[in-house]
C-alpha cells in the first residue's frame, strides 16, 4: 500500500485540529499555514473529510473547522478511505501492460495475496486512531508497539 500525498495531508490537516482544545476551530488558511499547503489545497482536503463527517465546518467569528467526533472515534483507515478507492478489482483493472487489461484478470494467483495484503492493512489501520497519532513521533511509536504486543498477545491467548 502507497499513502498518497492527499492522504498524508489529509491525516495531518486532521491532527491539527485534534491538537485544538475541544471546539476550537481552525481556519482554512490556519490549517494550510501550518501544513505548508495552499489555501485551497487544505480547502479541497478538507471539504471531502466534511462530506465524510469526519469534520465539520463551524460558522462565525470563530468559526472554522473542527472534528466531527473525538480523535479516539477517527481511525486512520477511516481517513485513507475517504481519499483512496483501493479495491483490489481496481488494480487488477488499471493494468499497465501493453494490452487492454491483464491477460490474467479471470484466473490469477497474485490476486488472493493483493486481497490478503489489503485486507490486514485495513485491519491494522482500523485499530489506529487520530488520539494515538497527535503526540510526539517517539511516544506514537511507543504507543503502536503496546498496541501491536497486546493484538499479538490476545491472539496468541486466543489460539491456546
Amino acid at each position: 500500500m502507497r499513502i498518497t500525498a492527499q492522504e498524508e495531508y489529509g491525516l495531518r490537516c486532521l491532527l491539527q485540529l485534534a491538537r485544538q482544545a475541544e471546539g476550537q476551530a481552525l481556519t482554512l488558511k490556519q490549517i494550510g499555514e501550518r501544513e505548508g499547503i495552499s489555501t485551497a489545497n487544505a480547502g479541497k482536503i478538507l471539504w471531502l473529510l466534511s462530506a465524510a463527517a469526519i469534520v465539520k465546518s463551524v460558522r462565525g467569528i470563530k468559526g472554522g473547522y473542527v472534528l466531527a467526533r473525538p480523535a479516539a472515534d477517527i481511525t486512520v483507515g477511516d481517513v485513507i478511505s475517504v481519499f483512496e478507492n483501493a479495491d483490489i478489482e481496481e488494480h487488477c483493472k488499471s493494468f499497465s501492460g501493453i494490452q487492454d487489461v491483464c491477460v490474467h484478470n479471470t484466473d490469477c494467483g497474485i490476486r488472493p495475496v493483493l486481497q490478503i495484503l489489503n485486507d490486514t492493512v485495513k485491519q491494522v489501520l482500523s485499530q489506529i486512531t487520530l488520539a494515538h497519532l497527535v503526540n510526539h513521533e517517539g511516544e506514537v511509536g511507543q504507543q503502536l508497539f503496546q498496541l501491536q504486543r497486546i493484538r499479538s498477545l490476545a491472539k496468541a491467548q486466543a489460539s491456546a
